[in-house]
């Protein structure tokens, strides 16, 4: 998922006359916006060599170039920097799918076709891939992956279907599918999967999950 890169709305006609009211303000907050993105970058790129261990708060200061205090502004804990990271992830998965949406006939097959496109880009860094993964399971703040991967199979499998405007039953469906995903691809990790392998038993179960869909 990381060598795309997430689109960037264009301002409103309401912001734009804001920033040329207040040019100093709106200086400011595109340098916040540009620094926070250069820690969750540089976040990142410790993880993808050493996993969580590798992201110490005083060396991703270092290699973003802030100031420690600096960056627990931005960041409380190491764990708010790995649910960013992970909030980036999914920035870039659905860019991509926003650019190339699944053609499959298919709500199920719409949906594998999600999971294994998301399973090649973190696989392309397995390293960064197990550190966000057990750091998500183990979480004690809440992260946005779970809702974030229901909506998208959701608005993928079902034309636009919205969280909003799910059943209850069609978003445990979806959430079903992403946990099966998660823990498959965890299994992976340690070995114990081929890439083949999980793509059959995701097509098995999103075949069951999203047959009334």
């Amino acid at each position: 998922m990381r060598p795309t890169h997430a689109t960037v709305a264009a301002p409103s006609s309401d912001a734009e006359a804001t920033m040329e009211s207040h040019p100093a303000q709106s200086v400011r907050t595109r340098s916040q916006h540009q620094r926070r993105k250069r820690i969750v970058q540089a976040a990142a790129a410790l993880a993808s060599r050493g996993g969580v261990e590798a992201m110490q708060m005083r060396t991703v200061a270092e290699r973003a170039g802030v100031a420690l205090g600096t960056l627990y502004r931005y960041f409380p804990s190491k764990m708010d920097l790995v649910v960013a990271v992970v909030g980036e992830e999914l920035d870039l998965l659905e860019s991509s799918i926003d650019r190339r949406p699944p053609g499959a006939a298919t709500p199920a097959s719409r949906a594998v076709d999600v999971l294994m496109r998301a399973t090649r880009g973190l696989m392309r860094e397995p390293e960064l891939a197990d550190a966000l993964i057990r750091s998500l399971i183990m979480a004690d703040v809440e992260t946005p992956f779970g809702d974030r991967m229901t909506g998208l199979l959701l608005r993928v499998s079902a034309d636009g279907l919205t969280l909003a405007a799910a059943s209850e039953e069609q978003i445990d469906l979806a959430g079903s599918l992403a946990s099966v995903w998660v823990q498959e691809l965890l299994e992976m990790l340690r070995g114990r999967r081929t890439y083949d392998q999980i793509q059959r038993r995701i097509e098995t179960a999103a075949a069951r999950l999203f047959a009334d869909f």
